[in-house]
């Protein structure tokens, strides 16, 4: 599932991100949000928040229980 949905994003959840200066390459970065830094309901670009460990970057991807 894509993250440009903030309905579909709250703290906790597994995802993968693209931080800014992995723009260019796509390069992911997986982790557990920590809180949503985009106020609106949709992005076309992802959702931005805050991973546990302070990264920040927009949701490229939820991970689900059947993406292992």
């Amino acid at each position: 599932m894509n993250g440009q949905n903030r309905s579909d994003i709250y703290p906790g959840l597994e995802v993968d991100i693209i931080l800014k200066k992995d723009q260019r390459t796509g390069t992911l970065t997986r982790g557990f949000v920590k809180r949503l830094l985009t106020s609106a309901a949709y992005h076309s670009r992802g959702i931005k928040v805050q991973l546990d460990d302070g990264q920040v970057g927009r949701v490229a991807w939820i991970v689900e229980e059947d993406d292992f």
